[in-house]
């Protein structure tokens, strides 16, 4: 499987952005972050969504 294309738990994007796990669904649940729902209902996010949403949120470099 390519890293582009794997997906996280949100306990690992939660520590990606230094908030609880209920914040990382709660920005699921307002289209803030795509998520996609495994067959037994957990939510996982994809690795590339998730670290272009943390380069939009650094905004422009070199400021």
């Amino acid at each position: 499987m390519n890293i582009e294309n794997e997906l996280m738990t949100p306990s690992e994007v939660a520590a990606l952005f230094r908030v609880d796990p209920k914040t990382v669904a709660r920005w699921a649940d307002s289209g803030k972050l795509a998520s996609v729902r495994t067959l037994g209902g957990h939510r996982r996010f994809p690795r590339k969504d998730v670290f272009e949403t943390i380069k939009r949120s650094q905004g422009p470099q070199g400021q």
